[in-house]
Formats: structure tokens, C-alpha cells, sequence
């Protein structure tokens, strides 16, 4: 599915403006995938509930059936596709906006190509401006897988991720350095007790005096 390399526009993930959030948002719409900043690595992005663009990214990261994360709006969307245990909304209410993903069991099960079918999502509530604006105008949710080739080493730049994955890719939007040389912190809260499948931006030192119940 080559499309040749992607269109790059530079943006202020802090301050986007609403023209290019209008842009971006009206290719995701269409099914289109895009390279964009988040708070930790650059990601993949596409909507959600659209199961051909979801379908792209898989190919497109020459990754098997795992589990895509997901970039909320806001709480009040997440509590709308998942349940947040009151562990859950503790965390949320420290750590979120920022970079800890929180798995929760699924409630909306238009996700559930999204989540390989499985009865849980990987949410976050992004500290940039941007991602967040992007899913808020594609219907509060945004995939946020890393933009690299499965196995592939964290895009740091919006050059790593066109070199890996931009072959798939219509628009990259460069927001700069990243801003985390590593991916988000993953906390599983669907089973009976919290279990950390990943150590990212947030670490084991502030992160465990916060699981404790």
C-alpha cells in the first residue's frame, strides 16, 4: 500500500492551530493514517472506529493482532467506552493529562477491533494540546500506537517514524523532538489487582507509591 513519503507539516503540539486540526482531522475521517507527536514517542494515529484504517495500521507496522492503544479527549470519554475502577480514577486524577496507560475493561464494543478482540483498552489522556484537539474532532478517541515497525526502536523524531513507517502514511506532522525517549507506562486494572505490563515515562519510583490501596 505504498503511498510514497508522507506530506510533513510543522505544528506547535502545544498550541495547533485550528486550521490544521480541522485538516488533520478531515483525512482521519476519510480512513487516511498520520505520524503526529504525543507526550512521550511519535505516534500512528487513525479513528478508532473505523475498521479499514485500523486495519492499515496493523499492516503498516508489520505487527500481528495485539491490542491498540488509545488517546482520549478527556476523562469524561473515557469513562464512556470503559469502566475506571476507583484505582483507575485515582491514577487518572494524578497522572492524567500525561503518560500512564491505563488498561480497563471494555464498555463500548465498537472498540473491539481495536482491542483484538478483547474485553479491555489501553486510555490515556494525552498532556498535548494536539493530540488531544485531533480526538476530540474524530469522536474523542485517537489510535496512539507507537509510529515504528513492530520491534522497531522508538520514533524520536518525526524522521525515525517516516523511515519506518511513513511508506503508509498520508500526512507527518513534526512537533519537534519527542518528548520522552520512551513510550507510556501501561497499568493493567482489569483483573482482581494492578499489574504493570510496561515501565515508561512514568517510573517505578513515583508510580508504586500510587498503587499501593
Amino acid at each position: 500500500m505504498s503511498l510514497g513519503k508522507p506530506i510533513v507539516l510543522k505544528v506547535d503540539p502545544d498550541r495547533p492551530l485550528p486550521r490544521v486540526v480541522s485538516l488533520v482531522a478531515s483525512l482521519l475521517g476519510r480512513g487516511e493514517l498520520i505520524i503526529y507527536p504525543t507526550e512521550t514517542v511519535y505516534g500512528l494515529g487513525c479513528d478508532p472506529y473505523n475498521p479499514d484504517a485500523v486495519e492499515k495500521v496493523y499492516m503498516v507496522k508489520k505487527r500481528g493482532r495485539k491490542p491498540l492503544p488509545l488517546i482520549a479527549d478527556s476523562l469524561e470519554t473515557v469513562v464512556s467506552v470503559a469502566e475506571l475502577p476507583p484505582l483507575g480514577e485515582r491514577l487518572a486524577r494524578i497522572f492524567w493529562p500525561g503518560p500512564l496507560t491505563l488498561i480497563l475493561p471494555l464498555k463500548d464494543q465498537r472498540l473491539k477491533h481495536v482491542t483484538a478482540g478483547l474485553d479491555k483498552v489501553g486510555l490515556r489522556v494525552s498532556s498535548l494540546r494536539l493530540a488531544r484537539s485531533l480526538a476530540e474532532r474524530i469522536g474523542g478517541l485517537i489510535v496512539a500506537t507507537s509510529a515504528n515497525l513492530s520491534g522497531g526502536p522508538n520514533p524520536l523524531s518525526v524522521e525515525d517514524a517516516i523511515s519506518q513507517v511513513g511508506y503508509g502514511v498520508r500526512l507527518a506532522l513534526d512537533g519537534g523532538p519527542a518528548r520522552s525517549t520512551v513510550p507510556s507506562t501501561v497499568v493493567d486494572l482489569s483483573g482482581d489487582e494492578p499489574r504493570v505490563l510496561r515501565w515508561g515515562a512514568v517510573g517505578p519510583e513515583v508510580l508504586n507509591r500510587f498503587l499501593r490501596r
